[in-house]
């Protein structure tokens, strides 16, 4: 499997759901989506109806048994190799794409640092970061201590 960049924005937002819907629509192949468990998402983080067993599903998405609240899930994009959505254990949103980077080309790594602004600015974030294969922040703390970035802009 060819590397990828991974691309996150940090969101710090008044109105979760609306930041949430706002990128599932624009980023995410919703006919598509590669993880049965994005209909659950939406009900849950979006339109705020979750459906019995909805809960007991988002829990599979829990990186470690002690996240209280944060969870990650990866999906198919529209435009992108994958798009990332997490919700962290402070109740912000981590948005992120995926990029492939087959040859390791300089130009897709000037693309990542673009869609990382262009993020960054379509979601109001705080900060943003990019690097191979980057595991999503789930807290401030990870994403402080994130490591072997390409690039990293903002504050969080």
């Amino acid at each position: 499997m060819p590397p990828d960049i991974d691309v996150y924005v940090w969101v710090d937002t008044d109105d979760p759901a609306r930041t949430i819907g706002r990128f599932v629509d624009r980023y995410v192949d919703v006919s598509d989506p590669g993880d049965y468990r994005l209909d659950a998402f939406v009900r849950r983080f979006v339109v705020h109806s979750p459906w019995p067993g909805d809960e007991a599903e988002l829990a599979e998405l829990r990186r470690d048994d002690d996240a209280r609240n944060a969870l990650t899930l990866y999906v198919h994009s529209t435009s992108f190799d994958g798009a990332i959505i997490t919700v962290t254990e402070e109740g912000d949103v981590v948005l992120g794409l995926r990029i492939d980077d087959e040859y390791e080309d300089p130009e897709t790594t000037q693309l990542a640092r673009d869609v990382m602004c262009t993020l960054m600015r379509e979601f109001q974030a705080r900060g943003g970061i990019a690097g191979v294969e980057v595991v999503p922040p789930q807290s401030r703390a990870e994403w402080h201590d994130a490591a072997y970035l390409l690039f990293r802009a903002g504050e969080v």
